[in-house]
């Protein structure tokens, strides 16, 4: 079957580093909105900053890396971002062990985490293109998806039991080895990359910082897609420090209860991943994108219903259900369609643009949220957010609209 086909040892290395990678962060999801609530006691507000802030400062970081990631080799870029989070993460126990752990560290190291990942992400997604024959990108795509969803249904349970037995930053450093072994791991591809060659235009620094934006918006198709995502994805990761507030402090949900109700739900996540390349293949693309992101939309105002105890557990658990299978389907298929779009030469910018478009809309919307949350409450919060995200398929491309992608245009040389 085509979801099982080989896709090669350099592939393996890739799949395996983002493995590692993605289950150290899985045991670390959350931990520094929580060690901000646990340990420095942090308001709403605070605990919304943190994970406002730090994106949209590390979002600033990014843009100008973005011409500098495209226009080298991307292995070594994935090397030396996977080694910045690394250091950014192992200094919040080192601080802590020391008794210096404050509020300011906790925005910083969102903010280098936040940065290098963006950094990452254009440099991988550039290198995947160039690594597995086209036919093969969704199928490449569904497996890192896969194995991001797989991690943190592993990962929150062990994570909240290890702060149980060890204290609130073990995750941390948990988090901060799992990067070191990425970068052991992506090291180990002996891949021969030839250094992209560019233009003198291209290398501009005006144009270099603005060539991501630019192909996005002069696509009909990609320009609604993201807007689309951004919206989507800003207002559900605002409730992520809204629940962290109402189920830890309000309702009184121990640590890994509120691990549990993110992370069972996660198990989902494998199911849709893997049906990717199958959905597509009998209902097209186009189809796919309009279904299942409308799908992913309508369960977040079930949140609202959170109560103590059982029921409340159970309630959390349903609707991240609901939200995590269709996202998890929808994303490679995005991510897909996204790389078929965007010429080579463009494909780090491009990513770095539209990561950057999505960190604002989460930084603003948990901004907007905590402050909301501050005025109102948390519950009433969430109930806005959810309202608001119903309206967001309105977005989305219609299939009928949607053309195929042509031939990819090679960069000029003036």
């Amino acid at each position: 079957m085509r979801g099982r086909r080989a896709l090669g040892r350099q592939f393996g290395w890739l799949w395996a580093a983002y493995a590692v990678s993605a289950y150290g962060s899985g045991l670390g999801f959350g931990a520094l909105p929580l060690i901000a609530v646990l340990v420095l006691h942090a308001s709403p507000a605070e605990v919304s900053a943190l994970s406002a802030v730090g994106p949209a400062v590390g979002a600033l970081i990014a843009v100008p890396l973005a011409p500098w990631v495209e226009f080298r080799r991307k292995r070594p870029v994935m090397v030396a971002m996977d080694l910045a989070r690394c250091a950014a993460m192992a200094s919040v126990p080192v601080a802590y062990a020391v008794g210096r752990l404050g509020f300011v560290q906790l925005l910083v190291v969102s903010a280098v985490v936040a940065g290098a990942r963006i950094a990452f992400g254009a440099a991988g997604g550039a290198y995947l293109k160039s690594l597995v024959r086209p036919e093969d990108l969704l199928v490449a795509n569904s497996r890192f998806e896969s194995t991001n969803w797989s991690s943190i249904a592993v990962g929150p349970p062990l994570g909240g039991a290890a702060i149980g037995l060890f204290g609130p930053v073990v995750t941390v450093a948990a988090d901060a080895a799992s990067y070191l072994l990425s970068a052991l791991g992506i090291t180990a591809i002996r891949d021969r990359e030839e250094a992209p060659r560019a233009d003198g235009r291209a290398r501009g620094r005006a144009g270099g910082l603005l060539d991501g934006w630019r192909h996005i918006a002069g696509d009909p198709e990609l320009r609604a897609l993201h807007l689309n995502n951004m919206l989507v994805s800003g207002l559900i990761m605002a409730t992520e420090p809204l629940l962290a507030v109402l189920l830890l402090r309000e309702l009184g949900f121990p640590p890994w209860q509120y691990a549990l109700a993110f992370a069972a739900p996660c198990l989902g996540g494998l199911v849709g991943s893997r049906l990717a390349p199958r959905v597509v293949a009998r209902y097209g693309r186009d189809r796919v994108i309009r279904t299942v992101g409308t799908l992913r939309a309508v369960w977040l105002v079930g949140l609202v219903l959170v109560r103590p105890g059982v029921v409340g557990l159970v309630t959390v658990a349903a609707v991240e259900l609901a939200i995590i299978v269709n996202m998890s389907l929808y994303t490679p298929v995005l991510a897909t369609y996204r790389l078929e779009r965007t010429p080579a030469h463009l494909v780090a910018r491009t990513l770095t643009a539209w990561s950057i478009g999505q960190q604002a809309s989460i930084a603003l919307c948990t901004a907007l949220g905590g402050l909301l949350a501050d005025l109102t409450g948390p519950r009433t919060a969430l109930a806005v957010a959810g309202l608001l995200v119903l309206a967001t398929p309105l977005l989305l491309p219609r299939p009928d609209r949607a053309p195929q992608p042509g031939p990819e245009p090679s960069p000029s040389r003036s």
